[in-house]
């Protein structure tokens, strides 16, 4: 008996967005499978966070499809954009915690946002996530600029969490971190994309996270997917930017044995 297709978590088909005259996406088809961890790279200014933004709907595309868990994005309706915005959560690039609000009042943002719930279980939900990424409820005390570039990630995937999503959008998640913080946090997302069944869209330059993190790799160039694959079929791939990419000299360690 033939196993069952994988489904489909993001499907994106021939998107299109741009500035003005200015294409970024050009006719860009992608399927991000249910499960998975999907790394999507590309060069500076290639259209990576235009990707990720378009998809969660902040930015309107001019032509082409969208559809997250089924749902249409740009063209449902309000409340079912509201309802399918509560089953993603997003780190963004450099966290983007609010700065006069201490760590555990940061995770509880999107609590208070869409559920009425008591003050007692806000902090208990709140301590919750906060040990789901390692830190601890004293930890949850500090304002943003007490806390570590690592501990400051770790806040914002907290809060990413806080609704329980199905589907996580990370957006250079180990950027400004130092090796040892990256693996750290590498090791972090991957733990919990297996506990918590998540979907993960990651946003990233660093060759590491995608050769230790990702399933699959999604190479984006000239506006459009250029390769897609695990780290074995990218490395195959003969795109000129994709072979600079994965086959320059900074990234020896992840070539093939024999090549």
């Amino acid at each position: 008996m033939d196993k069952a297709a994988p489904r489909v978590a993001i499907r994106v088909t021939d998107l299109v967005v741009g500035f003005g005259r200015r294409v970024v996406i050009d006719h860009l088809s992608l399927d991000v499978v249910q499960g998975e961890i999907l790394g999507l790279v590309g060069a500076s200014g290639s259209g990576k966070s235009v990707l990720m933004r378009s998809i969660i709907g902040l930015l309107p595309p001019q032509g082409g499809t969208i559809e997250v868990m089924g749902t249409p994005i740009g063209s449902a309706s309000d409340r079912r954009t509201r309802a399918i915005a509560g089953r993603w959560g997003i780190l963004f690039q450099r966290g983007a915690l609010f700065s006069s609000l201490t760590a555990r009042q940061n995770v509880q943002f999107p609590l208070r946002e869409a559920l009425t719930i008591s003050d007692r279980l806000l902090d208990e939900i709140a301590n919750a996530k906060l040990e789901m990424v390692g830190l601890s409820a004293e930890d949850g005390d500090k304002f943003p600029a007490e806390l570590s570039g690592g501990m400051t990630k770790r806040v914002a995937l907290a809060r990413a969490l806080a609704l329980d999503p199905a589907i996580v959008f990370l957006d250079e998640p180990t950027s400004g971190l130092d090796p040892i913080s990256a693996g750290d946090f590498d090791a972090l997302i991957k733990t919990l994309q297996k506990t918590l069944g998540l979907t993960v869209f990651m946003v990233t330059h660093d060759l590491a996270s995608l050769n230790t993190v990702c399933d699959r790799i999604a190479a984006l160039a000239d506006g459009r997917i250029a390769a897609l694959g695990t780290m074995h079929d990218v490395l195959r791939s003969e795109h000129p930017w994709v072979r600079a990419y994965f086959r320059g000299k900074r990234s020896l360690m992840l070539q093939p044995k024999g090549s």
